[in-house]
């Protein structure tokens, strides 16, 4: 059993910053899964904010514009979202993902707030 288990997310400034990250337990191995980063926010579809492939190939979402950068650390299971610059339009619940072309795991969720 994969389980996917989020944490960092607050209340922050525009203008500020966060760093989410995403802890993998289980047996499985990361060494074939893309690790990834969604978001959601109210009354919208979940998009795609980054993923990561096993060979650190990066995909943003085209809304980042160069504001985060994502990363992994394979033996210790864990996926980092950096966000600098944050604006409201960045306020959603943030989704760890984890594929390997067979499953698709996803965790619970961290609420990300931008305001004043």
């Amino acid at each position: 059993q994969v389980q996917l288990v989020e944490s960092g997310g607050g209340l922050v400034q525009p203008g500020g910053s966060l760093l989410l990250s995403c802890q993998v337990s289980g047996s499985t191995s990361l060494g074939r899964v893309v690790m990834g980063w969604y978001r959601q926010a109210p009354g919208k579809q979940r998009e795609l904010v980054a993923e990561i492939t096993p060979g650190r190939a990066v995909n943003y979402g085209d809304f980042v514009r160069g504001r985060f950068t994502i990363s992994r650390a394979d033996l210790k299971k864990t996926v980092n979202l950096r966000m600098n610059s944050l604006n409201s339009e960045d306020t959603a619940v943030y989704y760890c993902n984890a594929r390997n072309g067979v499953s698709d795991y996803w965790g619970q969720g961290t609420q990300v707030t931008v305001a004043s």
